[in-house]
């Protein structure tokens, strides 16, 4: 940058640095942190700040996260600017906030959301909460003004604990996004984009000079005005936000799949998404930082972008059976690498926005790693694929996605396949990926083939004497063990087939009649729609060999009890859904539950409006509870619950 504008120039004479404003841009203009000092790029730090947060940004956001910010980072990593809310300009009196207003922990890759992810489950160890009762949350992360509502007061966030009385905005006519209420406490004041594009474009260089002048205390432009009074600008608590809220093993089954819709689920500025979980317990265990919360992080994207022409679009089956477009680009230079390849999210994307060759697409290198397109800007006539490029069957559709539903003879799901069998079964510990993976290598192609192995084999394998000896053991006891047959039903990974759907399946024919149901006759059950019915049947015949071959190997399976059976539907469970959640001290909750099943039950891992009971342990929060009664829930503790079945 080599002007600076007379905005920027008051709001950095405001601040006390260590350099004058011509040596700061100097330096700027350079644009050489490395060789900067300490000082310098301590200052630098705090006028690119105040400049951003006043609505005159003198660098961008990923010039700043990735050159500046990480400079002082490696260097200091304890200095006092990292460890404190990036601050606000404040002039004038202050009061302080209703509660503290921290910055937020940011990342830049997919890899890095995954390490959260570790820690957020790492903590619910610590504390004995099963994963299956931590959600995470996903919100858009606003590019606006930050500010706190208590219902009486609007709070600029100042420092994260004194801020300014800007009441002002919702006496000038401010209103709150979605018809919201007031006090709903933290949140941004925004501007719709599609309203600035086409209103204050001309005027305003961009948003956040809005953002500044609808707090300003006097000289309120008429424009400004008039955006509020259109309520094109708003107040948007974070309460009120969009969001994707699920299981924390769903997001680290498919970080981004998650993460993409909240994208584009606002017509606001946002620069990034927001992943938090929602478990109070793990929240106050985690704490946070004097500068930002452990249990909250911001993904965050470079926004260096260009519009490329597409030579083609590759399909390739992943793992997992999904079938991804690959679109092939004419070579581009981005954010200093040449991008050549990218992903097209899915082929919903491909078939809707119009993906194929000749297509002009607008390409992100998000997070400096992973090359994306974020838009179409020239569609055309797509090309989709009818059969997988591993294996050439027959692909359905799943959602947005393509699917395989060759499980057990597609090669690209191979591996996965084997992983996902013995992970299914869970009753046996030798058959992790890095095993499997050697097997793999070595011919392994199927399950029955691991159950033919001899130690032999495995010993000219790679594999040691006592290794080979306890793998053909694990084998033995995973046949001898006794499963659910829902659960040796769902190990074979069939499209739409887990293990609550096999259970209902299960509770009507017999586990080798499944195999001869029709698709009418499926959805004659509750709980099957058309193409949920036509994916199983479909990826019951592509497994139907594999799975009499492996059936026949003679597994300890214990049978679904069958709805029809008289004994069953005499049982005060029976059609009942049921939570449990705590510490049991009859036994494992996972035997409660399957004995709860045995006796008619549904079981369920969350309280929904459908639940009948929750069955409470050891170690259960009030808020659970109470959450619980405000849907018409009846609890029982687990005494109670014994009581009422014997």
């Amino acid at each position: 940058m080599s002007q600076i504008s007379p905005q920027q120039q008051h709001i950095i004479s405001s601040l006390s640095l260590t350099l004058s404003i011509n040596s700061l841009m100097d330096l700027l203009n350079n644009a050489q942190p490395s060789s900067w000092s300490d000082d310098a790029l301590v200052a630098i730090l705090e006028a690119t700040n105040a400049c951003y947060r006043a609505g005159y940004p003198l660098v961008d956001d990923a010039f700043y996260d990735h050159h500046l910010l990480s400079a002082l980072q490696d260097r200091q990593p304890d200095h006092p600017f990292l460890l404190k809310v990036e601050p606000e300009v404040i002039s004038g009196k202050t009061v302080t906030l209703p509660q503290k207003m921290l910055s937020t922990d940011k990342a830049y890759s997919i890899a890095e959301i995954e390490k959260w992810v570790t820690r957020i489950k790492k903590a619910a160890d610590e504390l004995n909460i099963a994963h299956s009762e931590v959600y995470i949350r996903i919100t858009p992360k606003l590019d606006g003004y930050a500010a706190f509502d208590d219902g009486k007061t609007l709070y600029t966030r100042g420092d994260g604990v004194r801020g300014q009385d800007i009441t002002r905005a919702f006496t000038r006519g401010l209103a709150v996004a979605n018809q919201g209420e007031r006090g709903l406490g933290p949140g941004e004041i925004v501007i719709s984009k599609q309203y600035f594009n086409a209103h204050l474009a001309e005027q305003f260089e961009n948003s956040r000079n809005i953002q500044a002048a609808i707090i300003a205390e006097k000289n309120i432009e008429p424009s400004v005005v008039k955006a509020i009074a259109d309520e094109a600008c708003v107040f948007y608590p974070f309460a009120l936000l969009p969001h994707w809220t699920g299981l924390i093993d769903v997001l680290a089954q498919d970080i981004e799949a998650q993460i993409e819709p909240i994208w584009q689920a606002v017509d606001y500025d946002i620069d990034g998404v927001i992943l938090e979980t929602t478990h109070s317990e793990i929240k106050n265990h985690m704490g946070a930082t004097r500068h930002h919360h452990r249990w909250q992080i911001a993904f965050k994207v470079n926004d260096e972008s260009a519009e490329v022409e597409v030579l083609n679009v590759t399909p390739q089956t992943s793992r997992t059976g999904r079938v991804s477009p690959v679109a092939e680009l004419v070579p581009t230079k981005l954010s200093g690498a040449t991008i050549s390849r990218a992903t097209v999210h899915h082929y919903k994307m491909v078939q809707t926005n119009g993906v194929g060759p000749g297509a002009i697409v607008q390409l992100v290198r998000s997070g400096l790693v992973i090359p994306k397109i974020e838009k179409v800007i020239t569609s055309v006539t797509p090309q989709l694929p009818e059969t997988c490029p591993s294996c050439h069957s027959h692909v359905i559709w799943e959602a947005d996605h393509l699917i395989c539903p060759n499980k057990s003879d597609c090669p690209a799901q191979r591996e996965n396949t084997l992983v996902h069998f013995f992970k299914t079964l869970g009753n046996n510990d030798g058959f992790g990926p890095k095993v499997v993976e050697k097997l793999c290598q070595n011919g392994v192609q199927h399950i029955h083939d691991i159950y033919a192995i001899e130690p032999s084999e495995l010993i000219g394998w790679g594999f040691g004497e006592k290794t080979a000896f306890n793998l053909i053991e694990q084998l033995n006891v995973s046949r001898t063990i006794a499963i659910e047959d829902w659960r040796f039903l769902a190990a074979f990974g069939v499209t739409r087939l887990g293990g609550g759907n096999g259970e209902k399946l299960l509770q009507h024919h017999t586990l080798p009649d499944l195999f001869d149901l029709t698709v009418d006759a499926m959805v004659e059950i509750d709980g099957f729609a058309q193409l949920s019915a036509e994916a199983i049947v479909e990826g019951l015949a592509n497994v139907k060999d594999e799975f009499f071959k492996v059936y026949q190997l003679g597994f300890n399976l214990i049978p679904t009890p069958k709805l029809a059976d008289s004994d069953l539907a005499d049982s005060v469970l029976f059609g009942q859904q049921i939570v449990f959640t705590g510490s049991m001290t009859s036994g494992s909750r996972s035997e409660m539950e399957k004995h709860a099943k045995s006796l008619g039950a549904k079981v369920g891992k969350s309280v929904s409006g459908n639940t009948t009971y929750l069955i409470t342990g050891e170690k259960v929060g009030a808020n659970k509870i109470n959450a619980a009664k405000d849907k018409g829930v009846t609890v029982l503790t687990e005494s109670e619950y014994l009581a009422m079945i014997s």
